[in-house]
């Protein structure tokens, strides 16, 4: 029985063994994994960093601007009054109260009333004469007081007196 069994063996032909085919090997590289490692690098960094305007420094020198009429502007002067506290004055040279919460209601009823004056032409602009060493968190108060009073006034001047 062995050896029938051998015989029958060698007659069948052998199968040819078939590889099946191999996909051609891409030359370009996966970056997904990198473009998701720098979306949560730039999540971590956005998320950690402070926009804090008290921690910038002074206001920049002006290298061009146009011209804005004073006449035709309600104008807050910011002066120093020592290191870290301003004077902040009317066109009449009047100083707003010095308590942070009180000069809020004034300065908004001083801008209206410059804005709907009955007498001489009403105001269309709001203009800020900061000296230069006024820290520029002080110019942002005020100018976001003006903004949060008059949604419909697009733009605040801002002035600064170089010396």
């Amino acid at each position: 029985p062995t050896m029938s069994t051998a015989i029958a063996d060698e007659d069948v032909e052998e199968d040819e063994i078939v590889l099946s085919k191999r996909k051609p090997v891409d030359e370009e590289m996966d970056i997904t994994p990198m473009i998701d490692i720098t979306f949560l690098l730039l999540i971590f960094f956005v998320v950690c960093s402070t926009m804090d305007p008290s921690k910038t420094g002074k206001i920049p020198k002006a290298k061009n601007g146009s011209a804005v009429s004073a006449d035709e502007s309600a104008v807050i002067f910011i002066e120093p009054l020592n290191k870290d506290a301003v004077i902040v004055k009317r066109f009449d040279g009047r100083e707003f109260s010095r308590d942070e919460d009180a000069q809020v209601s004034e300065i908004v009823e001083y801008v209206t009333e410059e804005m709907e004056q009955t007498l001489g032409r009403p105001k269309t602009n709001v203009l800020i004469f900061a000296d230069q060493e006024i820290p520029v968190v002080h110019v942002f108060r005020v100018q976001r007081i003006i903004g949060d009073a008059f949604t419909d006034l697009e733009v605040t001047y801002v002035a600064i007196k170089e010396e």
